[in-house]
């Protein structure tokens, strides 16, 4: 465990945290600077930094906790939908080292958008890069 993770902390109960769920695995609780009404983050217990980094067995125990706590807003908060959100790296908006998912909670009259407007790709280049990626 890094000495300064902030997520570490809470995990060890040193930091502040408004906690709404919780396994032997996991914790999740409130995001101090939410995008929606419900916003919350699904951690793991243990520190890892990213999804390069992490485990495929606490991913998954990661992503299972994240499902239970979309279900949860959205059945208590009335969502009418959810986004999930993983940053990796600083490119990718990661600002916290320690691995997490974000959930959402999402509504009709909600102000948050997309941060792009999806536009046509150009094939040939998608067809060069899925080749690449097949190996």
């Amino acid at each position: 465990m890094p000495d300064d993770c902030i997520f570490c902390s809470i995990v060890a109960g040193d930091a502040p945290a408004t906690i709404v769920d919780e396994d032997e695995h996991t914790i999740a609780f409130m995001d101090i600077h939410p995008w929606t009404r419900g916003h919350a983050l699904v951690i793991p217990r243990e520190h890892h930094k990213n999804l390069y980094e992490i485990d495929e067995e606490t991913l998954c125990q990661v992503m299972t906790a994240a499902k239970r706590l979309a279900l949860k807003v959205r059945d208590t908060l009335d969502a009418d939908g959810v986004n999930l959100l993983n940053s990796t790296e600083r490119a990718a908006w990661q600002t916290v080292f320690h691995f997490h998912v974000h959930v959402i909670p999402r509504y009709e009259d909600d102000p948050l958008e997309l941060p792009v407007r999806p536009q046509e790709g150009d094939p040939d280049e998608i067809k060069e890069i899925a080749e690449k990626l097949r190996g």
